[in-house]
């Protein structure tokens, strides 16, 4: 990569400000402009579910200056719309998996529901129009809202939204009933008091939050995973990945950032390009059922 440039090096995120994908971005870019020592920006393109952040990627030079902060989305949006402008994984240049991480389900503290078990008795037996809200379609908190309505027979209407903070805002609101959000990005007004933690979808408790119990102990088999990495566009000259990956893991083992990821309820990954490859066809495999059975299109 050359030292120097014209421009900032921009780093996209496909979700609003306060969403766990732009927590990441920022997190990752800022040290990374200190390692380039040139600015790295966040570009945050919250809209489309994700697809102008890809597409705007996917089109990008091939030279290691605009990259991607994928996340699960990104290739479950190929399941979502047979036409998407790219393929999810060919048309860019897989250079490390960050974390995984799973989701919080959420509800406002006026709910009158206090735990787990109160929360599937309370949906089956609604009366009425039962909402539930996600960051957009094909998120992770959509697919575990399409799961949940799967495995308990439970009707609710889904609400997707340009992003994780306009969700929350108006789950504080009462616009709708309840979310699965991402772990980072719930904490923060979960410990406030101001929304209602009532458990996770990774198929365990997580360290971070050993109070709140998976989904699936009420519902076995329940287990809703995201994930977080880093793509550039098709073609990214090799030496200029090994760069990118390298310095991506050194950031990702930092105490600090390790600490701050742990306790957020993610786990840290920093696999090889290859491996993030694999990955993410495998994750286009994964979620095709239920795609498929739910309906689920993109806007």
């Amino acid at each position: 990569m050359p030292a120097q440039q014209d421009y900032p090096t921009r780093f996209i995120t496909a979700a609003a400000q306060g969403g766990t994908s732009d927590i990441l971005a920022r997190v990752f870019g800022a040290r990374l402009s200190e390692v380039l020592k040139q600015p790295v920006v966040v570009d945050n393109r919250a809209s489309a579910s994700g697809v102008i952040a890809g597409e705007l990627t996917a089109n990008a030079p091939p030279d290691g200056y605009t990259l991607l902060l994928a996340y699960h989305q990104h290739t479950v949006n190929a399941l979502l719309n047979p036409k998407l402008p790219y393929h999810p994984v060919n048309s860019f240049t897989p250079i490390t998996q960050l974390t995984t991480a799973g989701f919080m389900l959420v509800v406002n503290p006026a709910t009158p529901v206090k735990n787990l078990t109160e929360f599937v008795d309370w949906t089956k037996g609604f009366s009425g129009q039962l909402n539930y809200g996600s960051a957009g379609n094909g998120t992770g908190g959509h697919l575990a809202g399409e799961l949940y309505k799967q495995m308990t027979g439970v009707r609710a209407e889904h609400i997707p939204y340009k992003g994780a903070g306009p969700a929350m805002m108006d789950l504080l609101a009462g616009q709708f009933h309840y979310t699965f959000v991402g772990l980072q990005s719930a904490q923060t007004l979960v410990r406030a008091g101001k929304l209602r933690g009532l458990a996770v979808t990774t198929p365990k408790r997580v360290a971070a939050l050993p109070d709140l119990p998976a989904v699936a102990e009420a519902l076995p088999g329940f287990e809703v995973v995201g994930w977080y990495g880093v793509i550039g566009p098709a073609g990214l000259p090799r030496p200029i990945v090994v760069r990118l990956h390298d310095e991506f893991v050194k950031i990702l083992n930092r105490p600090e950032v390790r600490e701050r990821i742990v306790a957020d309820g993610s786990e840290p990954a920093g696999t090889t390009p290859e491996e993030f490859r694999l990955f993410m066809l495998a994750d286009l495999a994964k979620w095709a059922k239920l795609v498929k059975e739910s309906g689920a299109k993109l806007d």
